[in-house]
């Protein structure tokens, strides 16, 4: 199979989608063990919210949405009481709930979607790209790894200990 998908900003009628989306990455997490996105967070408010704010982002094949991320820029508060230091002082976007379809899931689209919004914070004259994610999460700090994010330190975010990474595009 081969999909060439797109980034693009997502809009009201994306949104039962990407609730399908991320709430089967809710749904992937529990099966696997996590506490992460199982206390209500994601929900289809956080999605609208992402909507308004001009900040939800979906992965389109053309025929149907199979990714979902928020790309935020300069703004994430949690991050500012890193235990350990990030690499730069200048704009940053910030990027959450990021998530594939589980249809898709496995073939290296997660990876695909965050090369893509590497080049779109390039584009947009953006050279840092900042994340978190659980301890638990092997997936993405495996893509994190692939991707030569640096591990910055330990950010407490929505109550919870979250590695943190930063990537520095050129």
């Amino acid at each position: 199979m081969s999909l060439t998908p797109t980034l693009r900003k997502a809009n009201q009628d994306d949104a039962p989608k990407i609730w399908d989306i991320l709430s089967g990455a809710v749904q992937l997490r529990k099966e696997q063990g996590s506490a992460q996105w199982q206390d209500g967070y994601p929900n289809p408010q956080t999605i609208q919210n992402d909507i308004a704010l001009e900040q939800g982002y979906v992965y389109d094949s053309g025929n149907e949405l199979i990714g979902y991320v928020a790309i935020i820029l300069n703004t994430e508060p949690d991050y500012d009481d890193i235990e350990g230091q990030w690499q730069s002082d200048g704009d940053f976007y910030v990027i959450h709930r990021l998530a594939i379809s589980g249809n898709y899931g496995g073939k290296g689209l997660a990876t695909d979607l965050l090369k893509e919004i590497e080049a779109y914070a390039v584009k947009s004259k953006i050279f840092s790209i900042r994340a978190d994610t659980n301890y638990d999460n092997a997936a993405m700090l495996k893509i994190f790894k692939n991707l030569n994010y640096v591990y910055c330190g330990e950010v407490n975010f929505r109550g919870s200990a979250r590695k943190a990474f930063e990537k520095l595009l050129k």
